[in-house]
């Protein structure tokens, strides 16, 4: 009897690791990544990981075959981070992986030296480069690649009089995305600061996550148009 049919699952025992137990595979990807509480966008299905060459689970989801960064225990049902994160370079857009690795970095389940020793290729040596140990939100690792391409100066999390601030392009322009924390005293404080920046000279756009997620040309229209129109400049 192989290791996988010999387990016993106790009553109440978490079904993602009851999956993975008896198809011989360990959770990972963004699977593992959400139940270590990092930022992922979306996690429909389950999502496993397989030694290379190893039989065809009988599960449902998406299985990853790829070699491992770490070794894999023979009784996990997990994997490690570092194996997490590479899967995840392999498995998502650049964006929505960079958000995840940030992730992993502002938690410190992992460190930028560390993985720097571990042998990366391809997307996951560019998000070796990419990863901001202090990226403050998983919205900001999506939202600042987006705008690397106006050529101006962009700084997350600026302090400007008295708070930070998601991002200030160029000189005067504000950039916040609310998140589902943006409620009742929250947003009293928001609005408050918004209107003292107003006073100061900057200009405040303000957007939601599901803009950010769903409707990011939308976005992007606004942002262009208040650069274009020198809103980001202190003699606008």
């Amino acid at each position: 009897m192989d290791d996988a049919a010999s387990r016993l699952a106790l009553p109440g025992a978490d079904h993602e690791l009851v999956a993975a137990a008896r198809a011989g595979v360990v959770l990972s990807c963004i699977t593992q990544a959400r139940r270590l509480g990092l930022w992922v966008l979306a996690h429909p299905h389950l999502h496993v990981a397989a030694n290379p060459h190893a039989p065809v689970p009988a599960i449902r989801g998406t299985v990853h075959w790829a070699q491992p960064l770490l070794p894999r225990h023979p009784d996990s049902l997990v994997d490690p981070v570092e194996n997490v994160l590479a899967v995840v370079a392999a498995c998502r857009p650049f964006e929505a992986a960079l958000a995840v690795w940030e992730s992993a970095l502002r938690k410190q389940l992992v460190d930028l030296d560390g993985l720097a020793r571990l042998p990366l290729k391809g997307q996951t040596r560019e998000l070796l480069v990419a990863a901001n140990p202090f990226a403050d939100s998983g919205l900001e690792s999506i939202v600042l690649p987006r705008l690397r391409w106006l050529d101006i100066r962009i700084v997350p999390q600026a302090w400007i009089e008295g708070h930070r601030v998601d991002f200030l392009l160029g000189d005067r322009l504000v950039l916040q995305i609310d998140g589902g924390h943006h409620v009742d005293a929250q947003r009293i404080d928001d609005n408050a600061h918004d209107a003292l920046l107003l006073l100061r000279g900057y200009r405040v756009i303000r957007v939601g996550y599901r803009q950010v997620i769903d409707d990011w040309p939308s976005v992007q229209d606004v942002i262009v148009r208040a650069v274009g129109q020198r809103l980001h400049l202190r003699s606008a």
